[in-house]
């Protein structure tokens, strides 16, 4: 792969700070939907890209943060076993990756290929963004995610909601240049500033807090409860990766199936989730955000990714910046989760139009409908420490079924090709 052309300093920090602003919105949404501490995955996600891309030699122009496919795990796991666990359980999650990175490398991507063809990545990441529906809903009433409790009064919580998502729906609709790239931070600065106006937004943390502190960091604790929940759902930002891959290989015109691999990208992946997780951070993924900013800014030079590294993690030790993340009230992420969650479902429907998967056909049928039925419906498969259930179900039975019902090993990777 040619070298990219080496831009002045200054020039790659500012772009590199573009960036991070791209993926910012989405990379703080998860850790204050789940409960854990914003600036630890600042911390985290600029550790995170910096590992993948040493691991990665510094090849493509990616950034790491928060995965949406483990939201509903967290906030299941962390009740039923604490935080400290679920973090535990987060690291096996990661070496999940590192195993299937194995695989990969062994056995080569057409083995990803049988394991997931679009037949069992549309699903799964349908089931996704569906399954949280509810929590969207809630939080833009004002209520916790499940429900149970009100933060804020519905008829204010419900304008702030809309509000927030008609901003961000209007931004991603209408916005010009990197403008359309940021639809959820304007959709976060408006409903904070009509939170405002209703009286809702709490600046006493914000006051109390140092301007120079140290992340809350949370150390792991091993539980085999947790692990062996959390441990399927690696399945789905797996899939969510793989398709991430593809798509800067799209925007740049080089084949990273090939080179570096798709073992190093997945072993990337595993490395930075696990080291997240010991850091009590969420599990890191691909951002397609800043995929959409290398395609509008033309910039494929990776070293851009590590100076969005170096700022996140400047970010992540200024304490007064970490309180105002944690005073966005919930309607106002409420809102925008209803078309975040949105979006995730439509990207897995956008997979079954694209490689035009037939649903006529039996086993696609099949393979669908109990997947989206499995996740959506919240089907439990055991109890206790070895209950399946949720997005980690749903994916093993559509790679079960996709294995064991004939008619499958049609559908090759378009890149193997060439």
């Amino acid at each position: 792969m040619q070298e990219p052309l080496r831009e002045p300093l200054w020039r790659e920090a500012l772009t590199g700070s573009q960036m991070l602003l791209v993926a910012f919105g989405a990379l703080v949404l998860m850790p204050l939907i789940t409960g854990l501490d914003p600036s630890v995955a600042l911390f985290t996600a600029g550790i995170g890209t910096l590992i993948f891309h040493l691991v990665t030699g510094r090849q493509l122009p990616i950034f790491l943060a928060s995965s949406f496919a483990f939201i509903a795990p967290i906030m299941i796991a962390s009740a039923e076993f604490g935080m400290p666990a679920t973090m535990g359980g987060l690291m096996a999650a990661g070496l999940a990756y590192i195993a299937l990175a194995a695989l990969v490398k062994v056995k080569g991507t057409g083995f990803v290929d049988r394991l997931l063809p679009p037949v069992v990545i549309a699903p799964v990441i349908m089931v996704i963004g569906l399954s949280l529906a509810p929590v969207a809903v809630n939080m833009a009433m004002g209520r916790t995610g499940d429900g149970e409790a009100e933060l804020v009064p519905y008829t204010t919580a419900i304008i702030i909601a809309m509000v927030s998502l008609l901003v961000t729906v209007a931004v991603a609709v209408l916005g010009k240049g990197i403008f359309r790239l940021v639809p959820i931070l304007f959709g976060v600065v408006v409903g904070f500033l009509v939170s405002l106006a209703f009286g809702v937004v709490d600046f006493t943390p914000v006051r109390e807090a140092a301007w120079l502190a140290v992340p809350a960091f949370t150390a792991p604790e091993f539980h085999w409860g947790a692990i062996l929940f959390l441990l399927p759902v690696a399945i789905a930002p797996a899939i969510e990766h793989v398709g991430d891959v593809l798509a800067i290989g799209n925007v740049t015109r080089q084949n990273y199936i090939k080179r570096p691999g798709l073992h190093r990208t997945l072993l990337g992946d595993g490395l930075a989730t696990s080291a997240a997780a010991s850091l009590g951070g969420p599990p890191n993924t691909t951002y397609s955000e800043v995929t959409g900013a290398v395609m509008l800014t033309r910039n494929f030079n990776p070293r851009v990714m590590l100076w969005a590294a170096a700022v996140a993690i400047v970010l992540a030790f200024v304490g007064k910046f970490g309180a105002v993340l944690l005073s966005i009230p919930t309607p106002v992420m409420g809102g925008i989760l209803c078309l975040l969650f949105g979006s995730i479902a439509v990207v897995g429907l956008n997979v079954l139009v694209r490689h035009q998967v037939d649903l006529s056909e039996a086993r696609n049928l099949v393979i669908l409908s109990v997947t989206l039925v499995f996740g959506i419906g919240g089907m439990v498969f055991g109890a206790g420490a070895v209950g399946l259930e949720g997005i980690a179900l749903c994916s093993i039975a559509a790679i079960v079924l996709n294995l064991v019902l004939p008619g499958g090993g049609q559908w090759h990777r378009s890149e193997e090709r060439e």
